[in-house]
């Protein structure tokens, strides 16, 4: 009798490990994720792509509006940004595996938070209020660089693989900034570009002392989604208040073409291929409730549009090429656009307002 009660002891054990177990596996995120900021919530869902459901929530922090993922995947990032001239002056960490918000990072001085972007293994952010972009250092847990741009709402920021070229939309000004690190010039000397090699040892143990130029090229108002293709030959920006987007010639930096578009974009990106553009946002005038544009990318012109049945926002291209995901903020969705046939495949039902997404693979 003793024996048949401990092995009934034993038994339920076990299956109490089990289940907690069990637990503990379904509570964790699935690798790869897609990330959705329910804006209007304060919450970040976490997504199964290859189901479309949402397998957990995390608090996101005040008025969050984009996300990025760490490199490795472990980690989220969201600005938090309230608006310009905001009191806010953190980005939102949230621990992806354990499914649970960590300490945000203190931006001090700097607000307003707002576009991000990897490079490097350091996180690139903007501040509008203080019309800077920065740099996060995730090693030393410190902002490492900050950058002005002279310009009124440094919204969006892009940085090139080589980290010595950024590029940001500026909304109010109507601009898009493109920054370069360059060989200094000292008095009188020519310009970047022209001037010889240094001899060696002449620039000392760094070798010549660089810095960095900004230049803002004017596109449309309310430039704010914008892209870099991928030959990182031109920038395309989508000018809100206008309905129209602008090409940038990256080598000259000017823009060599701006065309009204069927949306007022406020977001805009291409596909992984560079064959096609897509642009976001609320209907134009006379677009018939296109609240999506589809644009060949050699030709500039429209070849779809797509009625997702409200404005849209975040546009995310899946890493294999094979969807683009696209928020659709007032219907609290998510549409899943296949890039072949270029129809809508699914949506991802979310809490309100959805808007900055990411893809987060584990590494």
């Amino acid at each position: 009798m003793t024996w048949v009660r401990r092995t009934s002891i034993s038994a339920a054990v076990a299956l109490g490990l089990l289940v907690f177990a069990a637990s503990r596996f379904s509570a964790q995120t699935s690798s790869p994720a897609l990330l959705v900021l329910e804006k209007a919530d304060n919450m970040l869902a976490i997504v199964d792509p290859a189901t479309l459901k949402i397998v957990g929530r995390v608090p996101a922090g005040p008025d969050p509006h984009e996300i990025e993922a760490s490199p490795d995947g472990k980690l989220a990032y969201i600005s938090n940004y309230g608006g310009t001239d905001s009191t806010l002056h953190t980005i939102s960490v949230v621990d992806l595996a354990a499914q649970k918000d960590v300490t945000p990072i203190d931006l001090g001085a700097l607000r307003s938070a707002h576009g991000l972007a990897f490079g490097g293994g350091k996180l690139y952010f903007t501040a509008e209020t203080n019309k800077v972009v920065g740099r996060y250092d995730p090693a030393t847990q410190a902002i490492d660089w900050v950058l002005g741009t002279g310009q009124d709402r440094t919204h969006m920021v892009w940085v090139d693989k080589s980290l010595d070229r950024m590029v940001t939309s500026n909304v109010t000004s109507g601009t898009i900034s493109i920054i370069e690190q360059v060989t200094a010039r000292g008095p009188g000397g020519p310009p970047p570009g022209a001037l010889p090699a240094p001899p060696p040892g002449a620039g000392g143990p760094g070798g010549p002392r660089k810095t960095w130029e900004v230049t803002s090229v004017a596109s449309g108002r309310g430039s704010e989604g914008f892209d870099v293709s991928p030959d990182g030959k031109e920038i395309w920006a989508a000018n809100a208040q206008d309905a129209t987007a602008t090409i940038i010639d990256v080598a000259s930096k000017r823009a060599t073409q701006t065309f009204g578009v069927a949306v007022r974009g406020n977001r805009l990106k291409f596909t992984l291929d560079g064959k096609h553009v897509f642009v976001a946002g609320g209907p134009a005038s006379g677009s018939s409730g296109a609240n999506v544009v589809i644009l060949d990318a050699a030709t500039h012109k429209e070849i779809k549009r797509l009625d997702l049945g409200g404005g849209s926002a975040g546009i995310l291209m899946a890493p294999d090429g094979s969807r683009a995901f696209i928020a659709v903020s007032a219907k609290n969705k998510v549409a899943v656009i296949d890039l072949k046939t270029l129809e809508v495949s699914g949506y991802v039902e979310t809490g309100k307002g959805p808007d900055g997404l990411a893809w987060a693979e584990r590494k």
